[in-house]
């Protein structure tokens, strides 16, 4: 019998693995879920599947969303997600197309994904060039001024998009900053058609930037790969030229980081 006594008709999820298999369902939804729509292919118990839930939400593992009824990743599940892609054997291989990358552009590369409230640097590979700006890994920016933020923001529902652009502080960081949150979104939706974003000395004076996303299995954004530079070296429009590089270094890193 399950320990919360009810008949268990399922039986195919042993119990040490039923906490990972609601983790998993969880973040291949890659939108807030709730119990009983994860439990439509785990087949557990209505008692245990929402026992399962309320412990890992006690533990940070998933947070409740603002409808009190769906679970999205918890900080815990987020810190995990972000160890597991930094661990040693993925990150030196990592490293390594990063570098390819940047020795071939001369400029500094970087990988980010996204945190609750701001995109984080994972790694970089930085330019030889003496003249470089400085966001070390652990760095945070945000998301609408950057063209890793911009990326994420455009991998997103027309929905999630909105719910975030109404919330997000759209603080002026130079003159080319975007601040109108329409001018926002019709930036955002051009991006999501043409694959790859920019930042034209929105987030920094005298700094540009070209990103492109890196996917998961599903076809959905796992990180950003991004290039950016002093504009006395390159501009935006110098940038673009090495998107096919970007995507080339992207698809590589799924690879590697979906690899078994």
């Amino acid at each position: 019998m399950p320990e919360d006594g009810s008949s268990d008709t399922g039986g195919q999820i042993p119990t040490n693995l039923r906490l990972l298999m609601v983790l998993e369902e969880i973040v291949q939804a890659g939108v807030p879920i709730t119990p009983t729509a994860a439990n439509a292919s785990l087949g557990l118990p209505k008692p245990t599947v929402h026992r399962l839930f309320h412990t890992l939400e006690a533990e940070g593992f998933l947070q409740r969303d603002i409808d009190g009824k769906a679970y999205s990743p918890g900080w815990r599940l987020r810190k995990l997600s972000v160890n597991t892609l930094s661990s040693l054997h993925i990150r030196t291989a990592r490293l390594a197309i990063l570098k390819s990358l940047a020795d071939k552009i001369g400029e500094t590369c970087n990988l980010a994904t996204p945190d609750r409230e701001a995109m984080l640097y994972l790694d970089r590979v930085e330019t030889k060039w003496p003249l470089r700006i400085q966001l070390p890994v652990g760095t945070t920016v945000p998301f609408y001024c950057t063209a890793a933020g911009k990326m994420y923001l455009s991998s997103l529902t027309a929905a999630q998009r909105d719910k975030i652009i109404d919330h997000l502080p759209l603080v002026r960081r130079t003159r080319k900053t975007i601040t109108d949150p329409d001018q926002l979104r019709a930036e955002i939706r051009e991006i999501h058609k043409r694959g790859y974003s920019t930042d034209n000395e929105e987030f920094m004076e005298g700094m540009a930037a070209i990103a492109v996303p890196v996917k998961d299995d599903l076809g959905r954004l796992l990180a950003t790969l991004s290039v950016h530079a002093p504009i006395q070296r390159q501009t935006k429009d110098d940038l673009m030229q090495f998107r096919g590089l970007l995507a080339s270094a992207s698809e590589d890193l799924s690879n590697l980081l979906l690899s078994r």
